[in-house]
């Protein structure tokens, strides 16, 4: 309790892959459930659309989100859906697109999820017995789903370069005509969301067998639930970082102890750069060493990707080089995150290579400067960067509103961390 009671006081905004994964459940769901702190975002409201356009009654409130569900009973849109940049949405979307009855949807988005795999995932939808097609045969959106329901029975699907693919299939796979028994085809990258999938399924009543790289789902409902979303941990990586690298405790007050997503053992990492780090039932903190004290490591980040570029800036104010490896899937998020991590990184000052699945990055601190940050329309970037800006003056970014995405208020935040971390310096 000795690192809290010192700490800078932090509650991040609700996690955005189990306030996704909680939209889609209570929109199948009998009866009416109620999300409470859940992530109002983009993507958020962009798969809040998606699944209004379909019939399912979503009412916003203080208190929390009331989703009336749906029994998975779906009215047909009968108009193009747009999910923006919200690649788990618009994956999402496909596999609840195919439960609606005679139904005929596009699915589109953003310039760059046209650059956006989905065809494994449009595969098994074909083997279900949906007609499930990338209209420019790019294998990538835009997609129509033309749908007279989900077939049950067993379906072989790739899931190497997104876990988002058997999360998909996984969240609607109850209101299949059958049972339905998923096979992995191949390796399964970033495992922990699909545990954060069948957490929520779970949570929601339906209960889903593994055996080996096979997932059963009984035929079911889920039941409508008053639920809790816990706090982001991809949000909460930021704070966590900044604290590493000033050496200022930040408790992130909502991170549970035992938290259900992976993203959370970013923290972890910290730890063996030489951060203290305190759970408890009153949140998660996190202290730097102070001054050159962190050190660098070598990181297998398959199951983190998205904290990746997190600890890339960290690893910057860090001696030696860190090296981070197994994240090639990086390649194809909002932006290509290896590239784009690695060219501002070297902006800045930085010594950073690119690797065909990762990064290698030797701490420099002295050597950072200033600089106009690119974004690229991603996110991620923005704010694993302004976790640079704590330390290097004179840093810029090119659009500020890309956090917009998952995290709307994140500068005003991060605006308040940076004035109480500069009077901590200071006394």
């Amino acid at each position: 309790m000795q690192l809290i009671e010192k700490a800078i006081k932090i509650e991040v905004p609700g996690s955005k892959s189990i306030t996704q994964r909680a939209l889609i459940t209570s929109a199948l769901a009998r009866g009416t459930s109620t999300l409470s702190s859940p992530l109002d975002s983009e993507d958020t409201q962009l798969l809040t659309a998606a699944l209004k356009a379909f019939g399912v009654s979503i009412d916003k409130g203080e208190s929390g989100w009331q989703v009336i569900g749906t029994e998975g009973k779906l009215t047909c849109p009968g108009k193009e859906i747009f999910m923006g940049n919200n690649g788990t949405g618009i994956r999402f979307m496909m596999s609840f697109a195919a439960l609606a009855s005679s139904c005929s949807t596009l699915l589109t988005g953003k310039k760059r999820m046209e650059e956006r795999p989905a065809e494994p995932l449009l595969k098994a939808l074909r083997q279900l017995g949906v007609e499930a097609k990338s209209v420019k045969g790019t294998g990538c959106p835009p997609v129509r789903i033309d749908s007279k329901g989900l077939a049950g029975g067993t379906v072989r699907l790739s899931a190497a370069i997104s876990s988002q693919f058997l999360s998909s299939l996984l969240l609607v796979a109850p209101y299949a005509q059958a049972p339905l028994t998923i096979e992995l085809d191949g390796k399964l990258v970033s495992r922990p969301y699909v545990d954060i999938t069948l957490r929520v399924m779970s949570d929601f009543g339906i209960n889903v067998q593994e055996k080996g790289n096979s997932f059963n789902v009984p035929k079911g409902y889920y039941k409508a639930q008053n639920y809790t979303v816990e706090a982001d941990a991809s949000s909460a990586s930021y704070f966590f970082a900044a604290a590493a690298i000033t050496g200022v405790p930040v408790t992130v007050t909502n991170m549970p102890p035992k938290p259900i997503q992976g993203d959370a053992a970013f923290v972890e990492l910290l730890e063996k750069m030489g951060c203290s780090v305190e759970r408890t039932s009153l949140g998660t903190t996190v202290k730097g060493p102070g001054k050159r004290g962190l050190k660098a490591i070598e990181a297998n980040m398959s199951k983190w990707p998205d904290v990746a570029p997190t600890l890339a800036v960290v690893a910057a104010f860090a001696n030696g080089t860190t090296r981070i490896t197994n994240v090639e899937h990086l390649r194809i998020k909002e932006t290509d995150r290896i590239k784009a991590v690695v060219t501002e990184l070297k902006k800045i000052g930085c010594q950073a290579e690119e690797l065909p699945d990762g990064m290698l990055v030797t701490g420099s601190p002295e050597k950072l400067h200033g600089a106009v940050i690119t974004t690229y329309d991603d996110h991620r970037i923005a704010m694993c960067f302004a976790v640079a800006s704590l330390l290097v003056p004179g840093m810029e970014f090119d659009d500020k509103d890309v956090v917009k995405k998952s995290f709307p208020q994140f500068w005003n935040y991060w605006d308040r961390l940076e004035r109480e971390i500069s009077l901590r310096q200071k006394t």
